[in-house]
């Protein structure tokens, strides 16, 4: 009897400490992204390919206004996927610098996945959708949009 109790003990701490964790993902790195650290925070989602050329060049825009914004969440999303060891090998390879998560992430926001690639959604600080960038953008034409005047 005392052997059961203590297993029922472990099993309910370890689903009171699951429960105690922010909601959230994690990123490529393991690191939790929790929801309330995007709540009032401008957003930029950015969904990138490895074979994707103009996502490649636009990624160091995205690293740049990750910088240079730190008001505001740059996220990166791997349209093919990737989870685990792929998803952080594949965004060292793309020279990620911000957050990748996965389709989870998009999918909780309601954003549909893209057609063309790069796609870029610009959310504010509730996590609406206010714009919708398609094709490689620019640091200047991301940048006016990430503060709340817009």
């Amino acid at each position: 009897m005392l052997y059961f109790c203590r297993i029922l003990l472990v099993f309910i701490a370890s689903i009171l400490l699951v429960a105690c964790e922010p909601a959230g993902w994690r990123d490529q790195h393991g690191n939790l992204v929790a929801d309330d650290s995007l709540r009032g925070h401008r957003t930029v989602v950015n969904y990138w390919a490895q074979w994707c050329a103009p996502c490649r060049d636009e990624l160091p825009e995205l690293n740049r206004l990750a910088d240079d914004f730190p008001q505001a969440r740059v996220i990166g999303i791997d349209f093919d996927g990737a989870v685990g060891d792929a998803l952080l090998a594949a965004s060292e390879q793309m020279g990620i610098e911000f957050a990748v998560l996965g389709q989870d992430f998009a999918q909780s926001r309601g954003l549909a996945k893209p057609q063309v690639l790069p796609t870029t959604y610009i959310l504010d600080e509730q996590g609406q959708v206010l714009h919708t960038l398609l094709g490689p953008q620019h640091y200047e034409d991301i940048a006016p949009l990430l503060t709340p005047a817009n």
